[in-house]
């Protein structure tokens, strides 16, 4: 079995005023066949806390601009175990909350893997998130996080 590596990120779920989720589209560069739908977010750099990565990943993701003032959360804690561009990854991320009229995210802040794996935006209801059949999503408790937030 590959080595493992741990890796902790922050992830934040950004729900406009239709409370929909903002997703971004995309695929790992080894298997680029395969697309899914993730949320905004990653690897916090050495000495951030969470909310500090994740406001940096918001801004870099999708070009907004918040502070760790205005997340709400954690509002969940998990661990994954996933692989991707050919490393295994166990990783711990909280999962943030940021509420916006709506956004029209840029890819401006992009580095060379999101250039590489990401392809597209999409806001998306909890309706259309148990409606997916084609790709998958991650996590797969996006539907339910999503009706914490937003309600029933």
């Amino acid at each position: 079995m590959d080595e493992v590596q741990d890796r902790t990120a922050a992830r934040v779920l950004l729900v406009d005023a239709r409370d929909r989720v903002l997703l971004l589209r995309g695929c790992d560069p080894a298997r680029p066949e395969t697309f899914y739908w993730v949320t905004v977010g990653g690897g916090l750099d050495e000495g951030e806390t969470y909310a500090e990565a994740a406001v940096r990943e918001l801004r870099e993701e999708t070009g907004l601009a918040l502070t760790a003032g205005d997340l709400r959360g954690p509002v969940w804690t998990e661990v994954s175990e996933f692989s991707f561009d050919g490393v295994h990854y166990r990783q711990r991320q909280e999962f943030f909350v940021a509420r916006v009229d709506r956004w029209e995210p840029t890819r401006d802040g992009f580095d060379e893997y999101e250039e590489r794996f990401v392809d597209s935006f999409g806001w998306w209801s909890v309706a259309d998130l148990d409606a997916l059949r084609d790709e998958a999503v991650f996590p797969a408790e996006l539907p339910r996080l999503l009706r914490d937030v937003v309600g029933p």
